[in-house]
């Protein structure tokens, strides 16, 4: 028996803008949507998938590798078929009819990462919308690695808000945040100097704007880990965070954590 749903939201971006006006392919990272979600079906609950257009998202080709599972290939094929075949990942809802049918029956939220979350999740008013129930309730709502991006969704203008971010004006985006339901939560993301390392050798180009500086822009206190691309997780009340791919495990754990605390 279901201990009950959890909102898995996904993008469907594949293309994400970079300086100098071109855009470069991406998606969601495998690990970062599989590891969670496993965690959360082990644990008793039934996952909802639901993304803005109500497609399966993309998984970004980068993140289709081994060393993502700590270089066990038998970890990565077990990914692999959980992803293409599992029922918890192969029936996706479009998000506004998740949330305008209700979210009371839901225990909780995941928002996966991947650079997609940047260019759909960011500026959605829905995604908005959604987080806003799982904040009002205090329900635990965890992201991970780009996905805390998301949580801009819940500004007063999401479109504004990205808008001034990509426009390099802090103090616009301060405003479109408006009253922001995270303002003052500790909070982490993907970090600037890990984002130097993806622009170099895996984007091959600039984004117009790092994550922290988006978040703290809103209001967030950001933190990061001392060591890139090392496994940093941040809990503040229902909010639960991490910074990277390798934090995939132990978010995944303290998030099933605070769903078994909630009850």
């Amino acid at each position: 028996m279901s201990k009950g749903k959890v909102l898995v939201i996904g993008s469907n971006a594949t293309t994400l803008e970079v300086q100098g006006g071109g855009t470069v392919e991406t998606g969601q990272y495998l690990n970062e949507t599989v590891v969670p979600a496993m965690a959360i079906e082990a644990a008793g609950y039934e996952i909802v998938l639901a993304t803005p257009t109500g497609a399966k998202p993309t998984i970004d080709p980068v993140s289709d590798a081994a060393e993502h599972f700590g270089g066990d290939e038998k970890a990565l094929e077990e990914a692999r078929g959980y992803y293409a075949h599992s029922p918890a990942m192969n029936a996706p809802k479009k998000l506004s009819e998740v949330v305008d049918a209700g979210l009371d029956g839901f225990a909780g939220v995941f928002v996966p990462g991947g650079h997609a979350p940047i260019t759909d999740l960011m500026p959605d008013e829905t995604v908005g919308r959604a987080l806003a129930h799982f904040h009002t309730e205090g329900k635990p709502t965890a992201l991970l690695c780009h996905g805390p991006i998301a949580l801009a969704g819940a500004a007063a203008d999401p479109k504004g808000f990205r808008a001034a971010m990509v426009a390099g004006d802090d103090a616009k985006a301060a405003e479109a945040a408006g009253d922001w339901p995270y303002r003052g939560y500790r909070m982490t993301i993907f970090s600037a100097n890990e984002e130097k390392v993806a622009e170099e050798h895996i984007l091959k180009a600039k984004l117009y704007f790092d994550m922290p500086r988006a978040l703290t822009a809103a209001g967030g206190s950001v933190e990061n880990g001392a060591q890139n691309f090392a496994p940093f997780v941040v809990t503040d009340r229902e909010l639960i965070t991490g910074q990277n791919p390798a934090s995939d495990k132990p978010l995944a754990k303290a998030f099933v954590e605070a769903l078994a605390a909630r009850g």
